[in-house]
């Protein structure tokens, strides 16, 4: 049960929320790739391989050397790719794709927390370029996501940061320091195994719709487990909530496509793997 005020005389609090199946019903990465084979970025090919990540990605998650691969994969796909291109895509279908898979359990979680006085994160490892938007959206405070690197208006197909594993949990405790939040008695929330470094660097870890490891994990490490299963469009429930601009859509939207390309190759691994 969430504390429903919290107490000024302590140190500041913090909600630390993973975005993919935990906010939102799919992949953040991978709901844009029709967008971007329209646009060019991406063949048929991969549009039909990320249809079918999709479905294999509400099943399961990924270990560790599936996303290496997946970065390396990232950044030979990405090189070259004209940021404002990808830009313009993202500002014009971020809306209609994201706002209808947002969990409306997920929502009101994060009104409780705000109610209660703490600010809340997003944290996850698609690029900042989606998940800035996305956060702006949902009324966040912060966000920690991916960053790519960008020189003369285009990717250089390397990855300036990786929001992944330990890593979530580091600047996790970097913002933690910077704010002064008191993470023993932050609250956070994941569906991946990936993610356990961040639920243990709280107080109060959450699992939501854990996948079949971070289940047993869940289990053996007595916490909680959350089941969100309503998407429901935000302007439906939060009404008070606006989208932003599309100039601050576009502003945020580069590289974005490099991120929706390596969760194709992701969970491709991950079926080759199981069969093998």
């Amino acid at each position: 049960m969430l504390a429903l005020v919290e107490n000024h005389s302590l140190p500041r609090t913090a909600a630390f929320f993973d975005l993919d199946k935990t906010v939102i019903a799919k992949s953040s990465t991978l709901t844009f790739s029709r967008s971007f084979y329209h646009g060019g970025l991406i063949n048929r090919r991969a549009v039909l391989r990320s249809a079918y990540s999709q479905f294999i990605y509400l099943l399961g998650g990924a270990d560790h050397e599936q996303t290496e691969r997946m970065r390396a994969y990232l950044s030979d796909l990405c090189r070259g790719w004209n940021v404002a291109q990808v830009s313009e895509i993202v500002a014009e279908t971020l809306h209609d794709l994201i706002d209808p898979i947002i969990y409306d359990e997920a929502a009101a979680l994060i009104e409780d927390h705000h109610l209660a006085g703490r600010d809340v994160v997003i944290v996850s490892s698609s690029g900042a370029e989606v998940v800035e938007p996305i956060g702006e959206l949902l009324g966040a405070d912060r966000t920690i996501a991916t960053r790519m690197v960008v020189e003369g208006g285009r990717y250089t197909g390397d990855i300036e940061y990786y929001a992944y594993g330990p890593a979530k949990a580091e600047a996790v405790a970097e913002l933690a320091a910077a704010e002064g939040y008191d993470l023993a008695r932050s609250y956070a929330y994941s569906d991946s195994i990936t993610d356990v470094p961040l639920l243990e660097a709280v107080g109060h870890p959450y699992a939501v719709n854990p996948d079949r490891a971070l289940r047993r994990e869940a289990a053996e490490r007595d916490w909680p487990v959350l089941s969100f299963a309503r998407p429901v469009r935000l302007k439906q429930r939060l009404p008070q909530f606006t989208l932003p601009s599309r100039p601050v859509l576009a502003a945020a939207a580069a590289g974005l496509a490099a991120v929706t390309a390596a969760g194709v190759v992701w969970y491709t691994y991950r079926r080759r793997i199981q069969a093998a």
